[in-house]
């Protein structure tokens, strides 16, 4: 085999996987939308307090950091210090704004 067929083979092994992976969280989402939307009525209607906006800020940050990790690529050991930094930025900010906004 050849470095061209190995290449097409291996980018259409990472083109199935990342299909299937979208193909699963959209069938997870549309799944649990019934159970979000109930959420969203009972616990951001009455308002939205310090404690609650720190949980869900705690998780999109985490979200958000594993997503600019993977992004990154190559140089993880030294971008640990700017993404501890980054997290901790991202995490005061959003937390700050989801309890000010809702």
């Amino acid at each position: 085999m050849s470095i061209d067929t190995n290449d097409k083979n291996e980018s259409r092994e990472i083109a199935i996987a990342l299909i299937s992976l979208v193909v699963i969280l959209v069938f997870s989402m549309v799944l649990l939308f019934p159970v979000l939307a109930d959420i969203f009525t009972t616990h951001l209607e009455p308002g939205l307090g310090i404690k609650e906006s720190a949980i869900i800020a705690f998780f999109i940050t985490s979200v958000l950091m594993i997503i600019f990790t993977i992004a990154s690529g190559d140089g993880l050991l030294g971008e640990l210090q700017f993404l501890l930094i980054g997290f901790l930025l991202f995490f005061v900010t959003i937390w700050f704004l989801l309890a000010w906004i809702f």
